[in-house]
């Protein structure tokens, strides 16, 4: 292979294929917790002692505290570091074990309330699209 040229079927490009999530989380589906697995919307953040561990911690355990500077969904992290939400959910238990993470889960009412769903949907139908002008309430 010569160089410039595109990388051979037997190179890997990109992130790994699907066994990928297996391997983060060493097989497991649910974190060291007893409890269930964390809901989409738990909203995470770092501790100050996650910040200080930071040169510390191994690849995407590090990105997912590194991210967590500012409180975040499961879902918002999972899309922005491109990690599947159960292998999130999985190691973002085992750094609030470890004290790295803090966990705050909504008040499952709160989630479930009509009245809160339909201040979200107004509330996004009020914000600019890139043209700068509301977005279609219809």
């Amino acid at each position: 292979m010569g160089e410039g040229s595109a990388p051979g079927p037997s190179e890997p490009v990109g992130r790994a294929p699907a066994i990928r999530p297996f391997l983060l989380t060493a097989g497991r589906v649910a974190g060291g917790g007893t409890g269930p697995s964390l809901p989409v919307e738990t909203q995470i953040v770092a501790t100050s002692s996650g910040i200080t561990a930071l040169g510390s911690l191994a690849f995407e355990q590090h990105d997912i505290v590194a991210a967590c500077r500012r409180p975040q969904s499961v879902a918002e992290l999972a899309a922005g570091l491109r990690l599947h939400l159960n292998v999130v959910r999985v190691l973002a238990e085992d750094l609030r074990i470890a004290g790295h993470l803090a966990v705050h889960v909504p008040n499952a009412g709160t989630t479930q309330d009509i009245s809160v769903l339909r201040r979200v949907i107004d509330g996004l139908r009020a914000v600019p699209d890139s043209r700068d002008s509301l977005r279609d309430s219809g």
